[in-house]
């Protein structure tokens, strides 16, 4: 019996070391976390007063009408229980014979307005941030191999992001000018932003020329984590320049290329500025942003509205990048 028991004492012994041992990290790891939340407490109630309350205030004025004149020709003060109805505003009607084009459609014909500018703002993020990663990539690449002057060169690379946008703005206005620089170099005198292809393209170059150095500085910080002895082992394994592109550079840099095009994406989805200093929205340059800012001189319940489905639209869009990249929003710890 004692030659027995001795072993059954020391595994009894092992279990309840082992459960006190749990026991003791399980009451570290939840005062850790009691005093995380601790801390974190104060950013998350100025973030839910200054975030969450717009918010949360702009879906309920949705909901509201606008004061106006109602049926009778009386005038209405609103902020009545108006359901659904600024958004049926927005969504569901239609401009007959319009082509999509938001000049030629009645000014009360919200939902022509509306789609035109989503149509007009996804083309300009599809177009910039196609352009602007294929520059980025190449920049990135040139700014990341050894040569004499390259940090002269990244300095010069990255002037366009570092000026205001306002100001980016007002130079291609000047560059766009009929008696400007442009039509100077070319010889003609033509006006950049009177017609609507001319109008989307200059705002696309000014776009491309101002954020490509943000893609190409978020790539190179991919690019520097790679260690060159996948290169050399490549080489000797008799790689090419293009495959060693494709199987080492690209895999290993989708990391960063993946935060660059979601973040630029998100980026040209709100676009306001650049447009609207450029054209004023006009020849068919009115993105989602710019119609929110024109409908709340209007009324502050519908643009409420409108600002509701934009955010709902460009959540969707951010949503289907990540999961298009796999990109780990939250990190989850394995213990």
């Amino acid at each position: 019996m004692s030659i027995t028991s001795e072993p059954i004492a020391e595994n009894a012994a092992d279990t309840s070391g082992k459960r006190r041992r749990r026991k003791r990290d399980k009451t570290i790891h939840t005062g850790e976390s009691r005093l995380a939340f601790l801390l974190l407490a104060p950013t998350l109630i100025m973030l839910t007063v200054i975030v969450g309350y717009p918010i949360i205030k702009a879906i309920y004025q949705s909901f509201l009408t606008d004061p106006g004149l109602d049926s009778s020709g009386f005038f209405n003060e609103g902020n009545s229980w108006n359901g659904l109805a600024n958004y049926k505003h927005w969504l569901l009607q239609q401009c007959p014979g319009a082509g999509g084009v938001t000049e030629s459609c009645p000014t009360g014909n919200l939902g022509a307005q509306f789609w035109s500018s989503v149509g007009i703002t996804i083309g300009f993020t599809v177009v910039t941030v196609l352009l602007e990663t294929i520059i980025g990539m190449c920049f990135a690449l040139m700014m990341h191999r050894a040569f004499k002057g390259r940090a002269l060169v990244r300095v010069a690379i990255l002037i366009p992001w570092a000026i205001p946008t306002a100001v980016i703005a007002k130079l291609w206005i000047v560059i766009f000018d009929p008696q400007g620089v442009l039509n100077n170099v070319l010889g003609t005198d033509f006006a950049w932003t009177s017609e609507s292809g001319p109008a989307r393209a200059a705002i696309v170059i000014a776009d491309v020329w101002k954020t490509t150095p943000f893609i190409a500085l978020l790539i190179l910080a991919g690019l520097q984590g790679i260690s060159n002895e996948i290169y050399e082992s490549a080489k000797v394994d008799g790689a090419n320049a293009w495959q060693r592109f494709w199987r080492i550079t690209l895999p290993l840099v989708k990391p960063a290329l993946a935060v660059a095009v979601i973040f630029r994406s998100l980026d040209v989805l709100r676009m306001y500025d650049l447009p609207w200093i450029l054209t004023q929205g006009a020849n068919g340059t009115t993105t989602m942003s710019i119609l929110v800012v024109r409908q709340l001189n209007s009324g502050l319940n519908s643009a409420s509205a409108l600002s509701t489905i934009t955010f709902i639209i460009i959540f969707a869009i951010a949503l289907g990048l990540v999961r298009l990249f796999n990109a780990n929003i939250v990190e989850r710890g394995t213990r």
